[in-house]
């Protein structure tokens, strides 16, 4: 069956057209539009009527996009900047009444457990031992560790990402050696006392590693992290941008996103490998499995 999945994040609205029977899933088509709901809500807790507006037309779009390419299921989701904000439901009640759609608001924990889903359901192979899944999103971040292909032991959504991170200590561009321990400040105070099991394996969904994909391949270890930290420090966003063919509003948040990243991977003991499949995985694959 032909589902899709709009998610509308703190940095991205995304739109993800599979198809889809429960254990199988391959991509159609994807959509993304950086909305950056998160930045204005660094302003005043709100995301505001223009905002609002400019979300619910690249929804509709990404319906009607949807619907082209042959979708006959729809599911819309809403993450971290949407929960936290004071008029979330406002915008989820004008995406309703303009194109129909039922945006769901998921908590931290369901964000965390459909990112393993999508993961783990999305695997070319078959873990030996438990896996362990970081979910890197605009405003808000999830580690998660359980068992193939949805057994979730233990899981933790932590209210740093990498947009609200980017916007909040990394500024200049490139970033200062200042600013990014300023970062790493906050991301270990968001995870002080957080105990992580350490799984068998480690993957990591989301914007931020798939352009880091790009950077240096398909593991993110050590060494992967400092020569893409190097990288990101010594040149301007847009050369980068330019250089590796990713979007350059991407590359701005992108240390952040790495930083995030780079702490997962030092928590669960493990490097990371990047995922196939996330959030909206998850999403199309329990629709699937009802």
């Amino acid at each position: 069956m032909r589902r899709a999945c709009i998610d509308i994040g703190s940095n991205t609205t995304r739109l993800l057209v599979a198809e889809c029977d429960g254990t199988e899933l391959v991509e159609v088509h994807q959509e993304r539009d950086f909305t950056r709901i998160g930045k204005r809500l660094l302003r005043d807790g709100t995301i505001g009527q223009a905002k609002i507006a400019e979300v619910v037309a690249v929804v509709t779009a990404q319906l009607r996009s949807a619907r082209e390419y042959g979708a006959t299921d729809v599911r819309g989701v809403a993450t971290a900047a949407i929960r936290t904000a004071a008029d979330g439901a406002a915008l989820v009640a004008a995406i309703r009444g303009t194109c129909g759609l039922a945006v769901e608001i998921l908590s931290g924990e369901e964000e965390a457990r459909l990112a393993f889903v999508g993961a783990a359901g999305t695997l070319d192979h078959l873990p030996i031992g438990e896996l362990g899944v970081v979910d890197v999103g605009g405003g808000s971040s999830e580690l998660v560790v359980g068992t193939v292909p949805n057994q979730v032991r233990w899981c933790a959504s932590f209210a740093v990402g990498s947009g609200d991170l980017a916007d909040g200590c990394l500024r200049s561009d490139p970033p200062s050696e200042l600013q990014l321990t300023q970062a790493r400040a906050e991301i270990a105070r968001a995870l002080d006392g957080l105990e992580v099991p350490r799984p068998a394996e480690a993957v990591a969904v989301g914007g931020s590693a798939t352009s880091l994909r790009r950077l240096t391949g398909p593991v993110l270890d050590a060494e992967a992290f400092a020569r893409s930290l190097r990288l990101l420090t010594s040149q301007r966003a847009v050369e980068i941008a330019r250089q590796f063919t990713i979007d350059h509003e991407r590359v701005r948040l992108l240390p952040a996103g790495l930083l995030i990243l780079e702490a997962a991977s030092e928590r669960f003991g493990a490097a990371l490998h990047v995922g196939r499949g996330g959030l909206r995985e998850g999403v199309l694959l329990e629709a699937g499995n009802p």
